[in-house]
């Protein structure tokens, strides 16, 4: 049946009102070029296979489109009765298998076709995204089906060095480095201050060792990695604090090859500008014995496809990440998906019996689950948040979907000083403009600019003060437009702090939007408008690759940046990777379907030290958890 103009119609009035995209129809006009013959119902799930990557989801759930078609076009928010009974018409398909089968534009793999379905599971796949997850599922099922036998007595002896008998039983961060040693692949999950980086750098000393014993003395050639290259400082700064605390027990022999500088992941493969392809893949894999990435819950579907192509059969692999939290910018919850069920502790027989063995943890009350579950350490116990911490009991109130204790929490500041509640712009302008030396503000880094020296030699070290000065305050929207939207709340703290400026002045702080590979900046990076040693305005960004005892700062000129936006709020997505001493959060004045209980906990697992909720219509937090 060719496309009727009826469905044509029905398509351009959900783009006229923004539910879909122009780019979304237009795949779909595409397809109907390549077949004329294919069925309204085929396009209209092509449009909707689009559609949903526009979401974040690399594949349409057809089980869940047909039992509830209303959600088809979720998050918009203004589907009518109309729509929903055309979505319905165009839905009524007597045998899918046989539909696509028809149809040269769909296959369950084999050959070239645009759409692949997976029957098995109820998904309809842009070939391009059913590759990178076949890729995904079947490198990290090879490495995670290759089990050591026993660990060599003198790693046994320092696992157990390593881990003192006052720490929590059980001790989850024991059963990590026991699991890991065990496999090519782990992954270690847990909320903010479940100490990943300190249980990661513990990892990485026994891994040396084992590795110094089986090779010879042979040094291990380790990568460390992150999305971003703000998390990229992040885990560099956290492996050189747990270095400093664990000298007494890690030797310097060992220590010497922890490796103490993260890249980014685009940097690790070497990203080619204007493609998406990388210098290191599956023609010219990475000479690697360890890669470790860190914040992997930022990592999208075809970066991890990338990755894991780019790794040798031998190279073992590391994940490390808050699976609770919002998933990647681009398509695909990867950590989230391989991570499932990790909290029931997932493990078979022999898991358990390994466990045991190495960890001295007798796992009791568990169920089984799949093979990657087996090599899944999730840590519980925090050593940020302690029992009195309102930022750690409402992340874990919001995080297990405990609604009413969440609204009591968040309600009752007085009886947790790490919490505070406004309501209005007056309370935020407040916060943002106020010195203040416990909560921190905007103004620490504008004091900052005006401590500029006189010397030139030192501009750098300046420009770095300023930027961590900068990071210490954060405040943060759940959407883009509306009043609590980051681009109001971006124009009304920019007017508070500088008052009306030309589009580019010292002080103004950027987000860089999109991966420019000739200037090495990626997506999330932050940078600082400054005058630099010479006078001239040029924007700052801390150097995740410094030369040696070089201050970490680059200058990029301000003309050489063209997808950049105004950083006073930033959306809670972009915020991942990052962490502040005190986090504002911003709510829309009323219900919105980006609103969930993982975004709420990805906000308030941001801040370290204090948590504001801005909620200038009452209710919408507990609401939103609902």
């Amino acid at each position: 049946m060719m496309m009727t103009q009826p469905l044509f119609e029905f398509l351009a009035n959900l783009v006229e009102r923004k539910a879909l995209t122009h780019l979304n129809v237009a795949f779909a006009k595409f397809l109907h070029h390549e077949a004329p013959s294919a069925s309204d119902s085929l396009l209209l799930l092509a449009t909707l296979v689009s559609y949903r990557l526009n979401q974040g989801d690399v594949y349409l759930d057809v089980n869940a489109l047909f039992a509830q078609p209303a959600q088809a076009l979720l998050p918009f928010e203004e589907v009518t009765d109309e729509d929903i009974a055309q979505l319905n018409t165009y839905l009524a398909i007597k045998n899918l298998n046989t539909l696509f089968a028809q149809s040269p534009l769909v296959s369950t793999g084999e050959g070239n076709s645009p759409l692949v379905w997976d029957a098995g599971n109820q998904r309809l796949y842009l070939r391009r995204y059913w590759r990178y997850q076949q890729t995904v599922d079947e490198k990290i099922n090879m490495r995670v089906t290759f089990r050591a036998q026993a660990l060599p007595e003198a790693i046994v002896e320092r696992l157990k060095g390593l881990f003192d008998k006052s720490s929590p039983y059980p001790n989850w961060q024991k059963v990590a480095c026991a699991l890991a040693l065990r496999s090519r692949f782990c992954i270690i999950t847990g909320g903010p201050g479940t100490g990943k980086t300190t249980t990661l750098t513990k990892l990485l000393a026994l891994a040396i060792e084992r590795h110094l014993i089986e090779h010879s003395a042979q040094s291990p050639i380790i990568l460390l990695a992150a999305p971003t290259g703000k998390a990229a400082n992040r885990v560099n700064e956290s492996i050189g604090r747990a270095l400093t605390q664990l000298q007494s027990t890690i030797p310097p022999e060992i220590a010497q090859y922890i490796p103490s500088k993260a890249s980014t992941l685009h940097r690790l493969l070497g990203s080619r500008p204007d493609t998406r392809l990388y210098r290191y893949s599956a023609n010219n894999r990475l000479i690697a014995d360890i890669v470790i990435v860190d914040e992997a819950s930022m990592v999208d579907l075809e970066m991890m496809a990338a990755l894991l192509d780019a790794l040798q059969d031998r190279t073992q692999l590391i994940l490390l990440g808050d699976k609770d939290q919002l998933s990647s910018v681009e398509p695909g919850y990867v950590l989230g998906n391989l991570c499932a069920g990790a909290e029931n502790k997932a493990y078979d027989e022999s898991t358990l019996a390994w466990i045991k063995k190495y960890a001295d943890v007798n796992i009791t009350h568990h169920t089984q689950g799949s093979t990657v579950n087996q090599q899944t350490a999730m840590l519980l116990h925090s050593y940020r948040f302690v029992n009195t911490s309102g930022i750690g009991n409402l992340a874990h109130a919001v995080n297990t979907g405990c609604v009413e204790r969440a609204g009591k929490i968040i309600n009752n500041t007085q009886t947790y000083p790490d919490l505070r509640k406004i309501q209005n712009a007056n309370q935020l302008r407040e916060y943002v403009t106020t010195y203040n030396t416990s909560l921190g503000s905007y103004q620490d880094y504008r004091v900052e600019i005006k401590n500029r020296p006189a010397e030139s030699a030192c501009i750098d070290k300046w420009a770095l003060e300023v930027l961590k000065a900068f990071d210490r305050f954060q405040v943060l929207c759940a959407t883009r437009q509306g009043v609590w939207g980051v681009e109001q709340v971006n124009a009304c703290i920019e007017q508070w702090l500088f008052g009306a400026q030309p589009t580019w002045y010292e002080g103004r702080p950027i987000m860089v939007t999109s991966n420019d590979y000739n200037l090495n900046l990626m997506n999330g990076d932050i940078g600082i408008a400054l005058n630099n040693q010479d006078g001239r305005l040029q924007v700052a960004f801390i150097d995740t690759t410094p030369q040696e005892n070089a201050v970490a700062i680059r200058w990029v000129s301000p003309l050489r940046l063209a997808q950049v936006e105004t950083a006073f709020a930033m959306t809670v997505h972009k915020s991942q990777g990052s962490e502040f001493s005190h986090v504002v959060l911003a709510l829309p004045e009323r219900e919105n379907l980006v609103l969930t209980p993982k975004l709420l906990y990805t906000a308030i697992t941001r801040a370290k030290e204090n948590f504001t909720l801005l909620e200038s219509s009452e209710g919408i937090f507990e609401k939103s958890l609902k």
